[in-house]
């Protein structure tokens, strides 16, 4: 079977016809703007858990912002007092998102408003060392106090964020929370020693021991896991 010249000229102009409509709307559904995209997600990790929802501009920046609530307990032992600690998280945040290479891989930059809190309790029942100075149980009663943080605290983080896909995705990310040192407030006594001066200066002087021990830590560290859905 052999084609005239005529005839192969024809076919290739039919084909370069098609070549000629097909290529820009190939270009045009390869580089079709669809616009933002949104996304809600739950979040659990060292910050809390709770809800998050995002706005994804385009392939390599977006943004979130989420709630992170937590109430967890445990005792520690400073000099040779045993405390009961509640520690109650409750921060929000809002974070930048750069994609540098276009696809999942995030660097992350923002802050949040820090509500984080521990409240410690102690009930000695026996003779204790307050302040280098040893009382009775009956003398110190129960012991209170808290810590506190900087209440606007930068973040910094790099994950997983999913791409600008629709449909499920699965967030991962790690980093830093510069809320600086906590601030231990005043401890209290219900002792019957509890109005006395001496005994107030010992109390003080236990807070800052224990004030120099939490301010060796800085930084808070980030580490959270999400599950979300993208619109």
């Amino acid at each position: 079977m052999t084609m005239t010249l005529k005839e192969l000229s024809g076919g290739a102009a039919v084909a370069l016809l098609l070549m000629a409509f097909s290529a820009p709307a190939s270009a045009q559904a390869d580089s079709e703007d669809t616009g933002p995209v949104v996304s809600v997600a739950a979040t659990a990790g060292t910050l809390g858990a709770g809800p998050q929802i995002g706005l994804r501009f385009s392939d390599r920046v977006g943004v979130r912002a989420d709630a992170a609530f937590l109430s967890a307990s445990a005792d520690f032992d400073s000099d040779d007092i045993t405390y009961g600690g509640d520690l109650k998280l409750k921060s929000f945040g809002a974070m930048v998102d750069l994609y540098p290479f276009g696809g999942a891989f995030r660097l992350s930059a923002g802050a949040r408003i820090n509500q984080n809190r521990v409240d410690v309790r102690a009930t000695p029942t026996g003779t204790v060392e307050v302040g280098d100075t040893t009382y009775t149980a009956a003398q110190v009663g129960t012991l209170t106090g808290g810590a506190d943080v900087k209440k606007l605290a930068p973040a910094l983080t790099l994950g997983w964020g999913g791409s600008k896909r629709k449909g499920f995705f699965f967030t991962a990310e790690g980093g830093v929370l510069f809320q600086g040192a906590a601030r231990l407030r005043e401890f209290r006594a219900s002792g019957t020693l509890q109005n006395d001066a001496n005994f107030k200066a010992s109390l003080e002087r236990e807070r800052v021991s224990l004030q120099d021990d939490i301010s060796k830590v800085k930084v808070y560290p980030i580490a959270q896991l999400g599950l979300g859905w993208r619109f």
